[in-house]
């Protein structure tokens, strides 16, 4: 399943997913002649019994039939983490990343069978910036769906579409991003749609060979409902590519040539002093920062388990999820707009010291990850935040000369939401000025580098950020909690009991909640996620073997479920704080 709407009633598109043949390989070079494996797709390759601890080379394989010559475009959803990909022997692609889409396009490819295949590779090698060995698993394979679709001589690559209110009134910037793939210039027009009542038009266009052409105007739309938490309004908007070509009689004739569906709410987000609004109206974000993960589907979560998750983190009275620490799969967020929850999306950068953001490929890396990020989940109403380089080395001036630079590169793509970054680096960081919402990694009571005094701590931090380029912004404290490993029960309440987390997340929430300037509490974390355990120690980049102390079971065990969404005591504890809140 790619989406939760049909996106295409001209454009034939197929989905590949099922069984695809699969080897782990030494080698780039090394193409398996017998493949030993048939594997899922969508699927991480660690859940074959055979694979359950492989980090390297995989290759896959699988045959695509055409009818007839036609274009192509491969859409990759998601390859963990590196993919080079071949047809036909050929090498059209590469990617890295695991959790952004990328996508290539083949002309005239001639009817019959053709062969798909993909290089993956989850190492950890020198060239990777930003999967290193981490306090999350990177899981290995196509982690999301792959699709191939039948394109014409030019098609509609993306949409944008930006609501803001006038007076009372909702209004949108649309954009259309239309790519030409053939030599000729072309002459188009495009018909859009918005729900059954309103044409967007925008004329007739000519649009050069082999080249991309961004159409972009404002529209009025007086009689639409707001996207709201308690209701959330989608309304499907509607494009088609028409190719203008003279008939018989020398008169221009139109012919349908693509068609691409898009999801959209109406929503606006403002930042105004302390306060986070959505539609004019003040909103206390309750939520929970979530990985993708578990253990028996590693990071390929099916729906399923998507609306599993969303189910208990409601049931619980949350409002809110933070993709930490990635751009999720746009499943997950389609629902989180249909269900009017809350997203706090980021770009996949947890947790690096300088030295490692001054890693040669790590600004390309994350230059990249933000530009597909935004492009491509931009028209989700239920992303409220954009978030970047969650606890890296924001009190470094090489640091926030990155975290400048990125957030520069989000905001020159989208100014309609706020920007934030959660921080660890307490009475130190240099680049609480660059943001609209100050976010505060805070483990009171947990770690011994806190007091255990939740009060005298947080006060203490708010009067530094005031002083240090924070003054007069929403807080969010992004990250708070404590370990607890699912059926450890005792009466003393030690660390790891369940009735010490229990205990810490009730004081913690209940003087969090009560405080006017912060608009958010996200717990860590809504379940227990795997952790790397490999790793050099005493090598930049490769911690993992510093954590068997602090993770039993090689898992960050402070979820509120456990890594089977089985409830710990805190679940309850959780679920009165926050519906006390509405």
């Amino acid at each position: 399943m790619l989406r939760l709407f049909e996106r295409h009633q001209f454009r034939k598109q197929k989905e590949l997913a099922g069984l695809w043949s699969f080897s782990p390989v030494t080698d780039k070079e090394s193409w398996p002649k017998k493949y030993e494996y048939q594997l899922n797709v969508p699927g991480c390759w660690e859940m074959h019994p055979e694979l359950l601890n492989y980090r390297g080379l995989g290759a896959y394989k699988k045959i695509i039939k055409l009818e007839k010559e036609t274009n192509l475009r491969l859409l990759f959803k998601g390859v963990s983490h590196t993919a080079d990909v071949f047809f036909d022997g050929k090498k059209v692609a590469h990617h890295y990343n695991a959790y952004t889409p990328f996508d290539t396009i083949l002309n005239n490819v001639a009817a019959g069978e053709h062969e798909l295949k993909i290089m993956v590779d989850n190492s950890f090698s020198k060239e990777s910036a930003l999967h290193t060995p981490n306090d999350y698993y990177t899981y290995g394979g196509l982690i999301r769906p792959v699709a191939v679709e039948e394109l014409n001589s030019a098609y509609i690559k993306r949409i944008e579409f930006i609501p803001q209110q006038k007076d009372g009134i909702w209004q949108a910037r649309v954009a259309l991003i239309l790519e030409n793939i053939t030599e000729n210039n072309l002459n188009i027009k495009v018909s859009a749609f918005l729900g059954d009542q309103y044409k967007l038009d925008f004329g007739k266009i000519r649009i050069a060979g082999n080249s991309q052409l961004k159409l972009e105007k404002e529209f009025t739309f007086p009689d639409v409902n707001s996207w709201s938490e308690n209701d959330p309004n989608l309304y499907l908007l509607k494009t088609k590519l028409y190719l203008i070509k003279p008939d018989k009689q020398s008169k221009d004739s139109n012919y349908l040539i693509d068609d691409l569906i898009e999801r959209v709410g109406f929503r606006e987000i403002k930042v105004e002093g302390t306060k986070l609004l959505v539609n004019n109206q003040e909103i206390k974000l309750l939520g929970f920062n979530r990985h993708e993960d578990h253990p028996t589907v590693g990071a390929a979560i099916p729906f399923s388990l998507m609306k599993k998750d969303l189910d208990l983190m409601e049931d619980m009275g949350s409002n809110t999820v933070r993709t930490s620490h990635y751009p999720n799969d746009e499943l997950f967020l389609d629902l989180c707009d249909e269900r009017g929850i809350f997203v706090w999306e980021e770009n996949h950068a947890r947790g690096f010291s300088l030295e490692q953001m001054l890693h040669p490929n790590f600004d390309q890396q994350c230059a990249d990850c933000n530009r597909e990020m935004v492009e491509n989940h931009i028209n989700h109403p239920a992303i409220v935040i954009w978030g970047i380089l969650n606890e890296c080395a924001s009190a470094a001036k090489q640091g926030r000369e990155i975290y400048s630079k990125q957030f520069n590169q989000i905001k020159a793509m989208d100014q309609s939401r706020p920007l934030s970054f959660a921080t660890r680096e307490h009475f130190k960081d240099i680049c609480l000025d660059l943001v609209d919402i100050v976010s505060l990694n805070i483990y009171t009571g947990w770690y011994d580098w806190f007091s255990d005094d939740v009060a005298d701590y947080y006060q203490r931090e708010k009067k530094w950020l005031t002083e240090n380029g924070g003054a007069n912004k929403p807080i969010i404290i992004s990250e708070f909690g404590a370990g607890a490993i699912y059926g450890f029960r005792e009466p003393g309440r030690v660390k790891w009991t369940e009735e010490r987390q229990q205990d810490l997340l009730d004081e913690l929430l209940t003087y969090y909640l009560a405080q006017d300037e912060i608009v958010g509490t996200l717990i860590w974390q809504f379940a227990d996620c795997k952790v790397t355990d490999d790793g050099i120690p005493g090598e930049p980049g490769t911690a993992g073997t510093a954590w068997f102390h602090t993770r039993p079971r090689s898992k960050n065990n402070k979820g509120i479920v456990d890594e089977y969404r089985r409830p710990k005591l805190a679940y309850e504890t959780v679920k009165k704080l926050f519906k006390a809140q509405k």
